[in-house]
């Protein structure tokens, strides 16, 4: 039994129907407020349910089960309370926070643990397999996906392990720029405890303030600096992973290895399908002297996009850049106080760049970029949009929760493709949204940007405004459906960085073929012959 029993489970900061925590709230701008009763005529409000309100699924596992898992890692690790499971049951998309106001009962996990070894988790998953229990990894509860949804499966319960407790930094080596991370730990608390080293991990996606080491290996995630630093998994050098049929530990002892097939490609983006990664060792890098800022304004997308590619392929190495389209740029999404206020936001597409690292290195790779940027018809617009994105970015996700408030469909989706067919995918996608949400008789509002690149191509980020319909969970998937379907059509990815989870899966094998999905399925037979782990997760049953 662990040193560590005596902690007990704590408690998922996010409320159960919120992004982020009740004291987070933000009230909608009045450029907002406007947008949404003139442009959309919403007035549907639907207020969220309390707690003590909500129905929910009995647990299905007995008293002598709960004991099991009590002999493994402590009673006091064990929890049936039902505000544990309610903050476990849902991620954090559009559907999972409207499902939360709709009434009806609700499946949550029939119990909640808290390993904090490895042998653990081992036992744990060995117990689940006997005992035909599902197991869902659970890190920060970000997922937009159906990542952590209590899927049984043909399981006759489901349980929520949580990493919380793997919450340490070691093995810090600052010469060769490398530590190992618990996969418990959430981005503000990495940064924290790398700062003492003067070192920082640099990997910032909107869900930072919440998500967790071990949720960005198994997502694949890509944060806003990844111009700079690389995804998530350009970080990662090895890992701790424990399937139920043993632990494996991942990764070359080297820099780089042809000692046959990366085992780190089978784990990474696995949504814990195959098992639970528990620790993670991960480049890391001092951190940087100075930060330089500039904003541009451009004519079109297409021509920003233009000025986009010429940097990323030139080298020119900005930490971040950012391009928002027409509609983007005229809601002035980069400042918190201002969204909807067309009369603050620059005219044009919006273009963000930032730089980081010595004064030096920062200051010959803000000339490059500003170059090029200008040589493709970007106009320099000063420091304060950048600024004031930096200041604001994490903050969106929260103002989703206020339109919901006041009846609005709210949500995003994303993908890549090629530079060559930018224009074409952004198009279907757009179209797509637009008709499938104007057979549920709103008009449909739909912004798009460019946030992570590539030599070869780039990211499209869109999100979507519109009025929630009578039965908006039906509204909103057929929508997705229509999205999904145009992006497989048009050569993009079904996700860049949101993962598969269950929302995706039944595109994935348009993705992958056949063959690919008889692969993962093998390494599944392998690695989870009981069938246990994450069940509906990026494969469909």
């Amino acid at each position: 039994m662990s040193s560590r029993e005596s902690i007990g489970v704590p408690r998922p900061p996010m409320e159960f129907n919120l992004w982020g925590t009740a004291d987070e709230a933000k009230p909608l701008s009045r450029g907002v407020r406007t947008l949404l009763t003139k442009a959309f005529g919403v007035d549907k409000p639907l207020p969220r349910i309390p707690e003590g309100d909500v129905a929910i699924t009995e647990s299905r596992l007995a008293p002598d089960d709960i004991a099991a898992l009590a002999d493994i890692v402590g009673a006091d690790r064990v929890t049936t309370d039902f505000t544990q499971k309610l903050r476990r049951a849902r991620g954090k998309s559009y559907p999972d926070l409207i499902g939360w106001r709709l009434g009806g009962t609700h499946d949550v996990p029939d119990a909640v643990v808290a390993p904090a070894t490895d042998d653990e988790v081992l036992d744990i998953l060995r117990w689940c397999s006997r005992e035909k229990v599902a197991v869902v990894p659970f890190g920060g509860g970000t997922s937009v996906v159906g990542g952590v949804d209590p899927v049984r499966g043909t399981m006759r319960a489901v349980i929520s392990l949580d990493l919380v407790l793997f919450d340490d930094v070691t093995d810090v080596d600052a010469e060769s720029g490398l530590a190992t991370l618990g996969a418990g730990l959430t981005g503000p608390a990495a940064e924290f405890l790398l700062a003492d080293h003067g070192l920082q991990l640099g990997h910032y996606p909107q869900s930072f303030p919440y998500a967790t080491i071990g949720g960005y290996a198994a997502t694949r995630s890509s944060g806003q600096s990844s111009a700079g630093y690389g995804r998530f998994d350009d970080m990662v050098r090895s890992f701790t992973v424990v399937t139920p049929s043993g632990i494996l530990e991942v990764g070359a002892a080297s820099p780089a290895t042809a000692a046959g097939p990366d085992l780190r490609e089978l784990f990474l983006g696995s949504e814990g399908i195959f098992g639970v990664i528990t620790r993670v060792r991960l480049r890391v890098h001092p951190i940087p002297e100075v930060k330089r800022y500039e904003a541009f304004s451009f004519p079109s997308f297409d021509a920003g996009v233009a000025g986009v590619r010429a940097v990323t392929q030139a080298g020119a190495g900005p930490t971040v850049i950012r391009l928002s389209d027409e509609i983007e740029s005229s809601l002035n999404l980069t400042s918190d106080e201002a969204i909807g206020d067309a009369s603050q936001a620059p005219e044009g597409c919006l273009c963000l760049t930032m730089f980081e690292g010595t004064a030096d290195h920062a200051a010959s790779r803000h000339a490059e970029t500003r170059a090029l940027l200008i040589a493709a018809g970007g106009t320099p617009v000063g420091e304060a949009p950048v600024r004031s994105w930096e200041q604001g970015r994490f903050g969106t996700p929260v103002l989703r929760d206020a339109l919901l408030d006041n009846g609005a469909l709210c949500e995003t989706l994303e993908t890549a493709t090629d530079w060559s067919n930018v224009a074409r995918l952004k198009k279907a996608v757009t179209r797509a949204l637009a008709d499938a949400l104007r057979e549920t008789g709103t008009m449909t509002l739909t912004m798009c940007h460019v946030s992570h690149v590539y030599r070869d191509g780039c990211s499209l980020y869109f999100t979507v405004l519109a009025a929630r319909g009578d039965d908006p969970d039906a509204q909103w998937r057929a929508a997705k459906d229509a999205a999904c379907r145009a992006i497989v059509a048009n050569g993009g990815t079904i996700t860049h960085h949101h993962s598969v989870g269950v929302d995706h899966a039944p595109y994935l094998r348009d993705e992958i073929g056949d063959l690919g999905i008889a692969v993962l399925r093998a390494a599944k037979r392998e690695l989870d012959p009981a069938g246990i782990m994450n069940p509906g997760k990026l494969l469909e049953a």
